[in-house]
């Protein structure tokens, strides 16, 4: 692992064997943590038959009913919802259509295959065109992120294993295997993982005591209710979980961007000691965190817009409402998520700091203008 800035020096052996000596250990535990707890065939709850279904355009629409055409010599009338609060149907709109398996069908919703598809690639295309080949990397960190969700995460948890162990594992290896993906391997990156692993260890422990001390149980909506009855999971683990799973994303973020920074700084700066880096890169660390927490509480806000206007509306005291299951869970996950996104600046900054102490002359050599270089 070294350095990939070209003049400046690669990081001394000390340093290298050093970030080995914890990553190595770490990654040899994951691996092993992965086969151990890997799930094997989750059974799954019994489920109600599923109607056939088939893709159609719609051709007519009287009433409650609508004319749909599979090709030009197919065609059925199905009946449309007119529930209040109902998707509304055009013509021309591409739809699914329920087989009701009595001679009459029924049209569920619109199909939205070839939207998602055209928006996926122009995600994509956008993430090339302007990252080329570190773009490409990181639509490789995002599926094999997606491939550990879906096929050890979700069924690990559904197989019974303990939430917050898996999300550790879980968290462990998407780090690993994402962060080197996307970032290469070097010093930096290694940095980065470590300070993301420490921080997702306070984060993790933080909202171990803040869910036990709020007394929260995890269940806040049907969905959570009908987890812990009808599949008989901890919606607490759950709750810890989706904690710890959450925080990784931005943690992540924020410890790369620290550990890049520093390294910069060192190539741009090679005399600057270690304190001079941590000093210099911790100005860029409080305002990425400052604009971090304000994304946050957007984010939250954005994805919470029901809630927030029920609460609005309704005649209760503000204390109740944020004394509330509902309202204080996402109160505890997003300031426990927030506290461990603090914590990973210093010490992802000092650990970046000192792996380029190596290339420091002296701190007399260079005057103080790290924040000029960092301001700009």
């Amino acid at each position: 692992m070294g350095h990939s800035h070209g003049p400046v020096a690669p990081a001394d052996r000390r340093t290298v064997w050093a970030m080995l000596a914890v990553i190595v250990p770490l990654a040899v535990a994951t691996l092993v943590a992965l086969v151990v707890l890997w799930p094997g065939d989750v059974k799954k709850g019994a489920q109600e038959p599923q109607l056939p279904e088939t893709v159609g355009t719609i051709s007519a629409v009287s009433g409650e009913s609508a004319t749909v055409e599979f090709s030009a010599f197919d065609r059925v009338t199905a009946m449309v919802p007119t529930a209040p609060g109902s998707a509304t149907f055009a013509v021309g709109d591409k739809v699914v259509v329920l087989d009701l398996q009595d001679g009459t069908y029924a049209v569920s919703d619109h199909d939205r295959s070839t939207p998602l598809w055209v928006f996926g690639a122009a995600f994509a295309l956008a993430v090339i065109a302007f990252g080329r080949w570190k773009g490409l990397t990181a639509l490789a960190g995002l599926a094999i992120t997606f491939g550990l969700l879906l096929t050890f995460v979700l069924p690990a948890i559904l197989a019974g294993r303990p939430p917050l162990l898996i999300a550790v594992v879980g968290s462990a290896a998407i780090m690993l295997i994402v962060l080197y993906v996307t970032h290469g391997v070097t010093v930096p990156t290694s940095v980065a993982v470590i300070g993301t692993l420490v921080s997702l260890g306070l984060t993790g422990l933080l909202a171990l005591a803040a869910i036990d001390w709020a007394h929260l149980t995890g269940v806040t909506d049907d969905t959570s209710f009908l987890l812990g009855t009808s599949l008989q999971l901890n919606t607490q683990g759950l709750l810890l979980a989706s904690i710890i799973i959450g925080s990784l994303g931005v943690l992540d973020d924020v410890t790369v961007t620290q550990a890049a920074t520093v390294a910069e700084l060192a190539h741009a700066n090679p005399g600057y000691t270690a304190r001079q880096l941590y000093r210099a890169a911790s100005r860029v660390g409080r305002a990425h965190i400052a604009s971090v927490i304000n994304t946050i509480v957007l984010a939250y806000a954005g994805a919470s817009l029901p809630l927030l206007l029920l609460i609005s509306v309704g005649n209760e005291p503000l204390g109740e409402v944020l004394a509330g299951p509902v309202v204080a869970q996402e109160l505890v996950r997003s300031i426990v998520g927030t506290i461990g996104l603090v914590a990973a600046v210093p010490v992802t900054t000092a650990l970046a700091a000192l792996t380029c102490r190596g290339r420091a002359r002296s701190a007399g050599d260079v005057p103080e203008r790290a924040h000029d270089l960092v301001t700009g």
